[in-house]
């Protein structure tokens, strides 16, 4: 693209940011969903997903790439029901020996694929298991800006994260 700058990524999990689980009471709130969308009964998990955080996913200055082991169905379940549209979706590599060395050395397993996708564009990587191990790791081998953002599994996507990426995202335009 010549003459153009392309904008941060946003690499979103499902499980956790926009599908809380973990709680000590288990219970969490459901959310109203439309008659044209996928039958719930198929994954009942899906009625924690709020809405709203289509929105507000894209109100954020970046573009929003699935990374997440829903792959292609999270733009077939999840992005409907939230109102986005298709997004693009990291596919992850089969697992190799390094994952097995990354393992023992506390990196998570996304971490080598989603530098590797953003292949030196700044990015925030949004999901629950990200440890300062994955935020050492990406500082010493990604060319850009990077924020790993933990959010928190039982709670899911706040508004203290929107704030935090808006933010991060904000400060590189």
């Amino acid at each position: 693209m010549t003459g153009s700058v392309q904008r941060s990524l946003l690499f979103l999990d499902v499980d956790g940011p926009l599908i809380p689980f973990g709680a000590v009471s288990q219970t969490y709130p459901t959310c109203a969903t439309g008659p044209d969308l996928l039958d719930v009964d198929a994954n009942p998990l899906l009625t924690r997903v709020n809405p709203e955080h289509g929105p507000r996913l894209a109100a954020l200055p970046c573009e929003v790439v699935w990374a997440t082991t829903w792959m292609a169905d999270a733009n077939e379940c999840i992005a409907p029901r939230i109102g986005l549209p298709q997004l693009a979706v990291v596919i992850w590599p089969e697992p190799g020996d390094l994952d097995h060395q990354d393992e023992r050395n506390g990196l998570h397993w996304k971490t080598r694929a989603l530098v590797e996708w953003a292949a030196g564009r700044p990015f925030a990587g949004v999901d629950d298991e990200v440890t300062d191990t994955d935020r050492a790791w990406v500082a010493d081998h990604h060319q850009g800006h990077a924020l790993l953002h933990r959010v928190d599994p039982c709670q899911g996507l706040t508004d203290g994260d929107y704030a935090a990426l808006d933010s991060w995202l904000r400060q590189l335009s």
